[in-house]
């Protein structure tokens, strides 16, 4: 962003989306004020206006630059010095370093010169672009807070004395940054995503004297739950290590104090790895804060995968490939050698042959490693998958589901779980979620839907068979569930329901503090303290008395709280290929089920044996072992920084005038209807507005919308959004993206994410505006009526998405509750003399209309949008055909266009009806 906007004035801090962001440009915008003095000097009316403008920067940036130890207090006070001494070309010099250095990242590697009087003649090469091999020769770089009020002097002495306890044998390297309070370091842990420990001294005050909005609102996020300004001064470092580790609970923190042992033993230090007490035992820290990271540093299987690849063996075993021998000895496949390179060759070996631990019965690295993700995600127990998250799901459905359980289940989510229902005999309640029409897509279950289905099977005398409720957390078009209100009423009905989580786009969740609260695993360990404490007992027998004898429309409209002895029983299923680093396929289970060991943990290892290979693939496991470090070591930033990349395309788009002629950024209110929604804000940018706070929203409403999904409506080209997915992005662009409606594309911004490439999307979507621009100047009348139509048709006449209708009668066991045999259903097809193919004619509506029961016999998947709009034993009705035959999309799975719909004859379903 330009040092200056159209009006002279510095860019308002509206338009930024994080402190990060503002001290990027700001640095920027310094050096080209800094430029502009040098050249013109700071007389005459433009150099005062640079002057003004490069001291305004300097204020902006001062209260920001408290939390960074690069490039430090005592620089910066130099810099502003040079400034105010009209130095202006080592201001220019120094200045130009230090935003080169941050860019690329090069402070992170060596010390930065920013004296002119100092040669800096190595390149600011960007990180990211360095040889893998180079940089994993460096030492890897983070900086430590430490919490006190001291004086310049005494700020100096402590950062001295850290730094010289350094030793060349150190595995890393760090820098001190001193905050003076306790709030102070919460919004340096936010801001600051380089800290990896933090060091909180008995001098630390309570308040912080920053006022710049930006860092303001980091504050605020602690504040609308933590009564700060209650904490009394004894209580402020036991309570600086609860606070951090609620808000970044994958640092470290070492508390210094001058209480007795006793005192400090019964209180809440978060993850305070240890209390030192009245000592300035610099080395002893020193070794500590080491110690620590490298705990979060170690992956134990990769490490004992490259250890394994060094080793010289015979290979007498199967696995050709192993050690690359038959590829090393091949004259026709050198390339794939080549290509690959020889490590991944020579770490392939047998899971049979030892070394390197089982995935199938682990006691060695991968159990270690295993035990490391369960304590990051914040399970009890985790486990890898090397073939996705689709067996993750089988797995789990597997392990908790007899024959004939009840099981509630999001209609609209991934079909691994329709399969899964139907291998393990399950009877589904099928739950509509809410229709987006007007885009082609579903948000999520309401509450009210989950509570109406739970209420009728109770009624019916049936919730001792109700065993577990499968939702999708977050959808794939970023609908993101209230976990713990969804919990806590279940809850309130069936006391010990199991709740399995799709979480298969969310595991970058965990490591950002506005998503954490609603990923399963901090819910349910939050859910369990919850029901520990004594007010529990007290509001449950308090809505109790309140709802003697009420009736459903009573509970539907009460805010249920469960019972103290419910039982937490949770699982979430992640791919952390999606979303972090990990090879293709690598996925994770996590559980937090207080009845595992007793229950579950025989079963769950049968269906985990049923479901993993007994030949997994090595290397897809060291990725799920090197991905969980990564996240525990920068998860925070690189999901701040996908976070903001998002929003950056948000504001582009919402304020670029050409391109919202053709196109337009769902908002919260277009994805979450006002029901849903108790808070006021329905955008997360607006042009007038700005930003809007994303806390509150996330804290109170039942559905929010996950920013770094973008859905564009791309209604207005005239391209459907399957045309302009294939035809327009990937064929002509090269931009590749995995979801589209009739009218809308999904664009997910991930930790891979960069600058540029949200740069280059908006480049490409203005080239597409103009070109459609110029295409329309030079059209004829009738061109223009047919692009009118083509839109008309994607915007106004979208056809109305279907409800899930029934299960035919013959796969139910009767009564009033709507659960279905999908088991039954789904092998009677197998039969081919009890099927039959109808055409998707205006003969077969009439049929429907006149109230003919046709019932598939088959899942039925269009893609897009990629839910079941039919599955095996539900009975077509009218609205189903409409939606299929207004269906212009290239897949629909389990639908052969040569034969028509695959239903049961009548013969079949009256034989098994009479059974």
């Amino acid at each position: 962003m330009n040092a200056q906007s159209g009006d002279g004035s510095l860019p308002s801090i509206r338009d930024y989306y994080s402190a990060t962001q503002l001290r990027s440009d700001r640095w920027s915008a310094l050096r080209e004020a800094a430029e502009g003095l040098l050249r013109s000097g700071d007389e005459g009316r433009k150099g005062k206006k640079l002057l003004e403008t490069a001291a305004q920067l300097f204020e902006a940036l001062e209260p920001i630059e408290a939390y960074w130890a690069f490039p430090g207090g005592s620089s910066f006070a130099h810099l502003r010095r040079l400034l105010d001494h009209g130095n202006y070309e080592d201001l220019l010099t120094s200045v130009r370093r230090v935003a080169r250095a941050l860019t690329s990242g090069a402070y992170r590697r060596r010390a930065i010169p920013l004296s002119s009087d100092e040669a800096d003649n190595e390149d600011y090469e960007d990180e990211a672009s360095l040889a893998p091999e180079a940089r994993a020769l460096g030492r890897p770089y983070f900086e430590v807070l430490i919490v006190d009020e001291v004086n310049e002097h005494q700020e100096r002495f402590l950062r001295h004395s850290l730094q010289r306890m350094r030793r060349m044998e150190d595995p890393f390297i760090y820098e001190p940054v001193v905050v003076p309070s306790l709030e102070d370091a919460l919004i340096g842990i936010l801001f600051n995503h380089n800290v990896q420990a933090v060091v909180v001294r008995p001098g630390l005050t309570l308040k912080s004297k920053n006022a710049l909005p930006v860092i303001s609102q980091y504050l605020k996020w602690v504040g609308d739950e933590e009564e700060v300004d209650a904490i009394q001064p004894y209580e402020y470092g036991p309570e600086a290590c609860r606070l951090i580790a609620k808000i970044r609970p994958e640092l470290d923190a070492y508390l210094i104090t001058d209480r007795s042992a006793e005192d400090i033993a019964g209180l809440d230090l978060g993850r305070c790895r240890r209390v030192f007490y009245n000592q300035e035992d610099f080395l002893e820290l020193h070794l500590n804060i080491l110690r620590g990271v490298g705990r979060r540093y170690k992956t134990p299987f990769f490490t004992a995968l490259k250890e394994y690849s060094k080793q010289p063996t015979g290979v007498f075993h199967a696995m050709p490939i192993s050690r690359g021998k038959s590829i090393s000895r091949s004259h026709w496949i050198q390339d794939m050698g080549a290509f690959y390179g020889p490590n991944i060759f020579l770490a392939e070996t047998s899971a049979t042959s030892g070394g390197l631990d089982s995935l199938l019965e682990p006691r060695g690295p991968i159990k270690e490693a295993q035990d490391m993700a369960a304590q990051a995600f914040g399970s009890k127990h985790t486990y890898f998958a090397t073939n996705g998250t689709s067996t993750c799901n089988k797995i789990v459905v597997q392990a908790l589901i007899r024959p004939g359980d009840i099981v509630l289940v999001d209609r609209d989510c991934h079909k691994s779980h329709h399969y899964g229902m139907v291998l393990a005999g399950a009877n589904v309640v099928y739950m509509d979620s809410y229709p987006l029409h007007e885009y082609s897509m579903y948000g999520a279950v309401p509450t009210s839907e989950i509570k109406h289905q739970l209420l009728r099977l109770k009624a019916a005398g049936k919730l001792d068979k109700v065993r577990m409720i499968t939702l999708t957390n977050c959808t794939f078009d970023g609908v993101v569930y209230n976990v713990e209100r969804v919990m806590e009423e279940c809850l309130a009905i069936k006391k010990d329901l199991v709740f399995l989580w799709d979480e298969a786009w969310f595991a970058f969740a965990r490591f950002e503090p506005t998503y954490r609260q609603r990923t399963a695993m901090s819910t349910a360990n939050a859910l369990r303290q919850k029901l520990k404490a004594p007010e529990a007992a007290a509001a449950w027998e308090a809505q109790q008395a309140k709802l003697a004898d009420a009736d459903e429309a009573k509970w539907l409209n009460t805010r249920l709280v469960p019972p103290p002895d419910a039982r937490v029983r949770v699982y979430a299923t992640q791919s952390t290929h999606k979303t972090l680093t990990s090879l293709r396929q690598g996925s994770m289970i996590h559980v937090n089920d207080q009845d595992f060991k007793g229950e579950v943990e025989q079963a769950f290892h049968e269906a985990f044996m049923t479901h993993t290979s007994t030949s997994p693939n090595y290397q897809i496991i060291a990725s799920l072992d090197v991905g969980r470090r990564q996240v525990e070591l920068e998860g925070f930033e690189f999901v701040q920084r996908q976070v903001e990349s998002a929003m950056a395309i948000r504001r582009a788009v919402s304020t670029h005038p050409l391109l919202q002629k053709y196109f337009k950024v769902l908002t919260v209110a277009d994805v979450i209807p006002e029901t849903y929604r108790s808070t006021a804000s329905t955008h997360y940018y607006d042009p007038k507005q700005g930003w809007t706070d994303k806390w509150a929203m996330w804290a109170e409403d039942e559905f929010v919308l996950d920013p770094t999904r973008i859905t564009l409506a791309v209604g207005g080209t005239g391209w459907d959004g399957d045309t302009f997915k294939t035809k327009i992005l990937m064929d002509k662009y090269g931009i590749q993206i995995n979801k589209t409606s009739r009218n809308t594309v999904l664009f997910m911004t991930n930790i891979g994410t960069t600058r540029s490439s949200v740069a280059y999307l908006i480049e490409v979507l203005v080239e597409i505006a103009n070109e459609l621009d110029d295409l329309l100047d030079d059209a004829s009348k009738m061109e223009k009526r047919s692009f009118e139509n083509r839109v008309a048709a994607l915007i106004e006449h979208v056809p109305p998405l279907p409800d899930f209708s029934r299960f035919h009668d013959a796969f139910r066991a009767g009564g009033d509750t709507p659960e279905g045999d999908i088991r039954t259903a789904y092998f009677l097809a197998y039969d081919e003399d009890k099927c039959d193919y109808l055409a998707l004619d205006d003969g077969l509506m009439k049929r429907l209309e006149s109230g003919e029961e046709l019932v598939s016999t088959s899942f039925i998947i269009p893609y897009p949008p990629g839910f079941p709009i039919l599955v095996p034993g539900q009975v077509i009705s009218p609205e189903i055909l409409q939606f299929m035959r207004a269906l212009d999309v290239s897949e629909i799975h389990g639908y052969r266009a040569d034969l028509g719909l695959r239903v049961f004859t009548k013969e079949a379903l009256d034989a098994l009806s009479k059974k």
